[in-house]
């Protein structure tokens, strides 16, 4: 039945659904057919929708001008309506499209998402290549949207990316086209296996990696296993929100929804050729022929494979001259030291094989290192009785599926690796573990004697499965999950996780704040507390925040600590809180509820040149750009400035920050002038806690952070290991230290809203001690801490009273004795979740 889409499909892949050869004769370039389960079935949708198919043609073309040739008019083939104006081909330099493709995607994403990291090579460089290529997927990419909003107004075009080359290209698309106006909806999907966590986090750019895939609407996996692998991926190393039942992430405000969608084969298409095909492998009547087809990689398993057939031919010498096994291996990467080096291992073990057992009229082994026809493939798999598919690792394997719908005489028998994403559904195959030899030698025995009934039986289900779930299956499941399938039957509009409540923060720190724990809660002040504003003085608290701060701070054991860019006065008249410390310009001024006073000591040299710094900044104060003077810091505020005079004075306030010789550190459409010292908000958060709770704070108190800009993530450093944290976040695909992500200042709110409730439970008695209502928690550490090194005097009677002023400071060798916990194991607990801090009972 044909799948038919309600929006025009632009595919991008890394090549397009043709090659592109010379004519010998007559010197002009023709198309070739590409042979493939992805072109026999979206290339027709492509063509009805009238859509577009961006992807590299073979050739690197000096001229980017040359006309893609029409097709054949005697072609056949899937491709034959694809006209050549639907096509945008890729032409770049040879050198970018070899570092992008042999050394990133070849050489690193191919055996790290094949579960085999030490064959994966990180190097920045080739990194860098594909991300420049990815950038340019991404251009060609925008420019076949325009396209169809002129040719098909009114209707939302559908991005189709595919595969591991494709998985940055996203973000840049969305943001392009947002730009222009051009709704679009965005999907993706890899065509190899997706690995665990512990795979993935061994890429130094991980999590730029996963927010490029999350840049879609719907991202599609083979099958379940991998999509799971992703969300925890997602969920352990970007801090997102996950619901593993609905399969949904939240990312920058949007749901992705994540989906197994396992790729199958024209079923029909295999069934008619291998009724067609001549028989091409002539054996007596009581030879068995075992067939293997492979691309020649290292995660196929050839070598296992004929390992396991020469113990086969060991333990059961009857079988000599009466089972042959042919071994298709299809070219691969020639040029590619490792693939050599393969090739020449498996030359030898066949050769030795061959030499061992063969006799003047048989050969255990025949070795085909070539391409073969459609045609020969169908027979080959027609005649088999016995197909191996055993490869190390595979994201489906699509060979099992054409073996099944090429059985239409006399029954063989599947033997299927675990490790591939088919034998996750066909069950009636003989699974086995291609590592287990011996296994493996009685494995394919079993097969070779299977009786025909069983035979039958395995092979009825087998073909009625792959008959059902066919390519157009698949197709049909993808465009259901983009809402954009063409049926009678209303699709299923995908999922959507709700709002975030509080039980969302059980989750979160449900095993690490108890009714019993003593909790530090530091937190910025702009895009944390309050929402950004266009002018400092317009992020207002929200009322409800406002009145959950105070009933917290009221609460026994809880301290709060708000540490803010703004200066200590202004952050202070913002909140109005009493009982709480505060810190301003990012730490460098701290102000304890006993009137404690810390301040960082300044050099005398960068007060000059701050003085010096805001006359000249100030006469840039046009167009909506203003100066706010901090005390020990300066910001330059360029929010408000229309978009076209942006650019402009931004360059002259950067020419004055380096004429003076201050650093400039980027804030939220600001720059901020700070101190030259080593200090941050890392550095003010251990102060803060230390100075609360004592030197062994960590050990004794739950500390949360959240923060919502890149000063923040000092303070999400330090504490790595030692507290919660959290980014806030909205839209920005950034790379942070948080263990997790909230959406909004509205989550914030959220989150103290649990806190509160989580530690309402307690109610005091009469000997001045706390008591607890009966909880789960309540065995946990009931021990009063010991005091802190400085006074705690939680006085709100005298917090209007002039502060104490001291000078303090810490030195970097105590610093360090506090970030040295890090290289420690937390104390672990039973209970205690594996990614999040841990505290021992006193």
């Amino acid at each position: 039945m044909k799948v038919q889409s309600t929006s025009p499909i632009v595919v991008v892949a890394n090549r397009l659904p043709f090659c592109l050869g010379t004519n010998p004769e007559t010197g002009q370039l023709v198309r070739k057919q590409c042979a493939g389960g992805l072109v026999t079935a979206v290339a027709p949708v492509v063509v009805e929708t009238q859509g577009l198919w961006v992807g590299w043609s073979g050739l690197h073309l000096e001229d980017n001008n040359v006309a893609i040739p029409e097709a054949d008019p005697n072609d056949q083939t899937p491709t034959a309506g694809l006209k050549s104006n639907q096509v945008l081909p890729v032409n770049v330099p040879k050198k970018l499209f070899d570092d992008y493709y042999n050394g990133c995607c070849n050489a690193t994403f191919w055996p790290l998402f094949h579960s085999m990291p030490d064959r994966a090579t990180f190097q920045a460089d080739k990194w860098d290549a594909y991300r420049q290529m990815n950038a340019e997927f991404a251009r060609l990419t925008v420019e076949a949207v325009k396209r169809l909003s002129e040719t098909h107004p009114g209707e939302v075009p559908l991005v189709w990316l595919h595969d591991y080359h494709m998985m940055l290209a996203a973000n840049t698309i969305r943001e392009k086209c947002d730009e222009l106006n051009l709704p679009i909806k965005m999907a993706f999907f890899l065509h190899i296996p997706f690995p665990s966590w512990d795979i993935v986090r061994l890429f130094p750019w991980d999590d730029e990696l996963l927010q490029g895939i999350l840049g879609c609407d719907s991202i599609g996996f083979h099958i379940e296993d991998y999509c799971l692998n992703f969300i925890d991926c997602c969920q352990r190393r970007l801090g997102c929100r996950v619901d593993r039942q609905q399969m949904l992430v939240e990312h920058n405000s949007r749901t992705v929804s994540i989906n197994p969608l396992p790729i199958s084969i024209p079923y029909e298409r295999f069934v008619q050729l291998a009724e067609k095909a001549p028989q091409v492998v002539k054996n007596n009547l009581h030879e068995q022929l075992l067939l293997a087809v492979d691309r020649l990689d290292y995660t196929k398993g050839l070598v296992h494979r004929i390992k396991a057939f020469e113990t086969l031919l060991q333990k059961h010498p009857e079988q000599i001259e009466h089972v042959t096994f042919l071994q298709v291996a299809v070219p691969s990467r020639t040029d590619v030291k490792e693939y050599q080096e393969l090739k020449e291992e498996l030359d030898q073990i066949i050769g030795r094989i061959n030499g061992r057992f063969s006799t003047p009229n048989w050969s255990p082994i025949r070795y085909i290192y070539g391409c073969v026809s459609q045609d020969q493939l169908a027979a080959f798999y027609r005649d088999a009785s016995v197909a191996v598919v055993t490869p190390l690792r595979d994201g489906m394997n699509l060979v099992a599926k054409e073996f099944v719908a090429c059985q239409t005489g006399e029954p063989g028998v599947l033997i299927l690796s675990p490790f591939a994403g088919a034998g996750t559904s066909m069950h009636e195959a003989l699974h086995v573990n291609p590592y287990e030899t011996n296994e493996f030698a009685d494995t394919i025995y079993r097969a070779l004697t299977m009786p025909k009934d069983e035979r039958e039986l395995r092979m009825k289900l087998l073909r009625r499965r792959e008959r059902e779930y066919d390519v157009n299956f698949w197709l049909r499941s993808f465009l259901k999950t983009v809402d954009c399938l063409n049926d009678d039957n209303k699709s299923m509009a995908p999922g959507r996780l709700l709002p975030m409540r509080e039980e969302d923060f059980s989750e979160f720190l449900g095993l690490y704040v108890t009714e019993s724990s003593r909790l530090a809660l530091l937190m910025d002040y702009d895009g944390t507390l309050a929402p950004i504003a266009p002018h400092p003085d317009l992020a207002q608290m929200p009322t409800e925040t406002r009145r959950v701060l105070e009933r917290l701070a009221h609460m026994p054991d809880v301290n709060i600590a708000i540490i803010s860019g703004r200066s200590l006065e202004n952050v202070k008249s913002m909140v109005g809180i009493e009982g709480i410390t505060y810190a301003g310009n990012h730490g460098f001024e701290i102000l304890h509820p006993d009137g404690t006073m810390f301040m960082h000591p300044i050099p005398h040299e960068y007060e000059v040149q701050l003085e010096a710094l805001k006359q000249r900044l100030e006469e840039i104060c046009i167009d909506g750009a203003w100066v706010e003077s901090k005390g020990t810091g300066i910001t330059f505020h360029y929010r408000e400035v229309t978009g076209d005079r942006v650019a402009d004075i931004t360059a002259r306030a950067q020419q004055m920050f380096k004429e003076i010789g201050i650093t400039i550190h980027q804030s939220h459409c600001a720059y901020e002038a700070r101190p030259p010292v080593t200090w941050n908000k890392g550095r003010a958060s251990i102060y803060i806690l230390r100075t609360l709770f004592g030197l062994d704070w960590c050990d004794r108190v739950s500390t949360i952070f959240a923060g919502d800009d890149k000063t923040d993530e000092d303070a999400m450093k330090a504490l790595q290991g030692m507290a919660v944290t959290f980014r806030v976040t909205r839209s920005q695909n950034l790379r942070t230290a948080a263990m997790h992500r909230l959406p909004s200042t509205d989550a914030v709110l959220t989150m103290l809203k649990w806190i509160e409730r989580r530690l309402g439970s307690r109610v005091p008695i009469c000997n001045g001690q706390r008591s607890r209502t009966a909880s789960v928690s309540s065995n946990g550490n009931r021990s009063p801490p010991r005091s802190p090194s400085t006074p705690h005097i939680r006085s709100r009677a005298n917090s209007n009273s002039e502060p104490n002023k001291q000078m303090m400071t810490i030195n970097d060798k105590i610093y360090h004795q506090y970030i040295a916990k890090r290289a420690s194991p937390p104390r672990s607990s039973s209970t205690s979740p594996p990614h999040s801090p841990t505290r021992s009972t006193m």
